[in-house]
């Protein structure tokens, strides 16, 4: 009984105190919101820490239900041959055995009619696809555009006529830092999965996962198979697409990162009208702005990119701009680097005008570019090469902006070279060049066109003089047939 009594008078004063404590808790809420709300913009939400029970039990339950039905797994399958033969297969006749890969990621509808969204590497090099629901139907997939530089995606399925949960895009101009974002994926296969966190940083160019980096940060946990999945914000709209994870071990260490909404909206626009995404470009080459150079300019902390190249007639050229220009901001966007401007620029269709903010002498003025797509040949350009026994079977391509920027490539080496765009297999020339090499000039004469190298290909010898570049490096030499 004693036991029993002091058990009931241990409760009654630790719910007591539990009491004192919370009412302590929401007087002291109570008296430092008012500081919290200080300097705040007239109209705006007073940002506050929860000030009774209810407020901390508050739950992402109603976002979820929102928002996951419009997040879905996507399946690929590839065919893979057997390469040789065992002895038993020589022996017996067996023909060589394929086998089928298969891979799984995640995808984000964002057409009531079956468009769905997904990173590139998810479905690359696949044969098939098929679309899980959250609900989970099957749907057999068809690739409507698959962009490696952007690393994104976007596929079809047949619904029948059904309307499909969609996932609208935000305008992530307004995504700051310390936004609440769910990240909602099918991580490592488990099924689908929401984690919650924040941006952590926006705009991060020195990611080095694709040639158009803008990424936006999240500590939401991002894992394997969460490629291609939504970050949504407590809106319920599509932040970025979740695309990769820094991590020394392979799983989540807290930081992932999202391919922005707006250049996920310009690649959806172009698969649905017309299956090609088209990047404009503003025709200039650029470099960051270091301390010392802010302080040239008068600037107090360093900001936007300093115009080193304009290309001839190009779109920066015909708006005004020249070498020494300092940009500091694209759309009144700030810009730190030159990923970050050609991103800004690329998210705009080709024809529309961008507003570059320029420093000239100390003056600050405004400039209007009309982006434009890169000039000159593409890949329907490519000639093979069938002269000259060295170069049978080249596919061969005269360098240009646009081929440059498809390729990723310097847009400015227009003229330094012939662009080996494949190798045909089983031909000679196999043995000597390799796609991506440069031919500059053969047996003492430049071949800055295939016209060029044709003509000297008519030559009657049998000793090539051959200069390339390769990988950043110009390699000579001499071939005797």
């Amino acid at each position: 009984m004693i036991m029993t009594h002091l058990m009931n008078m241990t409760r009654h004063v630790s719910k007591l105190l539990a009491a004192a404590f919370l009412a302590a808790l929401m007087a002291l809420m109570m008296a430092i919101m008012p500081v919290f709300a200080q300097g705040m913009p007239e109209g705006a939400p007073v940002e506050r820490v929860p000030a009774s029970t209810s407020e901390i039990s508050l739950t992402f339950a109603p976002l979820v239900r929102q928002a996951s039905p419009a997040v879905v797994n996507v399946y690929t399958e590839k065919n893979v041959s057997q390469r040789g033969m065992t002895l038993e297969q020589l022996m017996f006749g067996v023909a060589p055995q394929s086998r089928v890969q298969n891979s799984l990621g995640s995808g984000v509808i964002v057409g009531a009619d079956g468009i769905i969204v997904t990173n590139n590497h998810v479905i690359q090099g696949a044969d098939t696809f098929r679309v899980v629901l959250s609900d989970r139907r099957e749907y057999p997939a068809e690739l409507l555009l698959g962009d490696e530089r952007t690393d994104l995606a976007v596929l079809k399925i047949n619904t029948d006529g059904r309307s499909l949960p969609v996932l609208p895009f935000a305008d992530t101009r307004d995504a700051q830092v310390g936004d609440l974002v769910l990240a909602i994926g099918n991580p490592f296969g488990v099924g689908q999965t929401v984690t919650n966190g924040i941006i952590s940083a926006t705009a991060r160019t020195d990611v080095g996962i694709n040639d158009y980096s803008f990424f936006i940060q999240t500590d939401a946990a991002v894992n394997p198979g969460n490629s291609g999945g939504a970050l949504v914000n407590t809106r319920g709209e599509l932040v970025g697409v979740n695309t990769a994870i820094f991590s020394r071990t392979g799983g989540s260490v807290g930081i992932g990162f999202a391919i922005p909404a707006e250049m996920v909206k310009r690649v959806v626009d172009a698969a649905v009208n017309g299956g090609t995404f088209v990047r404009p470009w503003l025709g200039l080459a650029a470099q960051s702005v270091s301390f010392d150079i802010a302080k040239a300019q008068g600037l107090d902390r360093p900001v936007g990119v300093m115009v080193t190249e304009v290309y001839p007639d190009g779109p920066a050229e015909r708006a005004g701009l020249r070498r020494g220009d300092l940009v500091t901001a694209i759309d009144d966007r700030e810009v730190f680097d030159e990923k970050g401007l050609k991103f800004l620029a690329a998210i705009r269709n080709p024809g529309e005008r961008a507003k570059l903010s320029v420093l000239r002498g100390g003056k600050a003025q405004t400039i209007n570019v009309q982006v434009q797509p890169p000039p000159g040949a593409t890949e329907a350009d490519v000639v093979l090469l069938t002269n000259g026994s060295v170069f049978n079977g080249a596919r061969v391509i005269e360098l240009s902006p646009r081929l440059a920027e498809e390729n990723g490539l310097d847009p400015f080496t227009r003229g330094s070279g012939i662009y080996v765009h494949s190798v045909t297999r089983g031909t000679i020339s196999r043995n000597y060049f390799r796609p991506g090499d440069i031919i500059r000039s053969v047996n003492g004469k430049q071949t800055k066109t295939v016209k060029e190298i044709q003509d000297v290909l008519k030559a009657n010898t049998r000793e090539w003089d051959i200069e390339i570049e390769r990988n950043g490096r110009v390699v000579r030499g001499t071939v005797r047939t």
